[in-house]
């Protein structure tokens, strides 16, 4: 879990806001912004890059990154 929590560091650092980390089974990684799902790592194969979070999370806050 080391990429998710340096991913949830960084989201605190830029964003200001606490991510929730819950550890699951088979590589599943989803990020949801207030019960959206904004990115899953079962449907694009990979794990993200921060700024493709950084996007996805402003674009659902209504701000940019």
């Amino acid at each position: 879990m080391p990429k998710a929590a340096g991913l949830a560091a960084e989201i605190k650092r830029r964003f200001g806001v606490e991510p929730r980390l819950i550890e699951g089974r088979g590589g599943v990684f989803d990020v949801t912004v207030d019960n959206t799902m904004v990115y899953s790592k079962h449907q694009t194969g990979r794990f993200p890059e921060f700024d493709e979070i950084a996007s996805a999370i402003a674009a659902r806050r209504g701000n940019n990154p």
